[in-house]
């Protein structure tokens, strides 16, 4: 674990990797707000939320309502599940949910 940083930590309490911490630094309000909905809505999977919001544009029903940014959110998902997917890292761990 040389990238670990000791002196920052998760809300978990485990150490967080530098490039993590910086990553979600550059998060604005529309991610993180997306990060908290896929960890207090849906298990901390990105896969119901896009399903949603797919359903959504597609006129078939769908559990929640967002803005009219439906296209802009699910390339923030996509960005945001690459980062994941490359750092094995779960953003809700390291974002303010509340």
């Amino acid at each position: 674990m040389a990238n670990v940083s000791r002196n920052r930590t998760s809300q978990e309490g485990l150490p967080v990797n530098p490039v993590v911490a910086d990553y979600v630094k550059t998060l604005g309000n529309e991610h993180k707000m997306l990060v908290v909905l896929k960890a207090q809505l849906y298990g901390g999977r990105w896969e119901p939320m896009l399903d949603d919001l797919k359903n959504r544009l597609a006129g078939k029903p769908y559990i929640f309502k967002l803005t009219n940014r439906i296209n802009d959110d699910v390339e923030r998902i996509g960005e945001m599940r690459e980062f994941e997917e490359a750092h094995d890292v779960d953003l809700a761990d390291h974002v303010e949910l509340s």
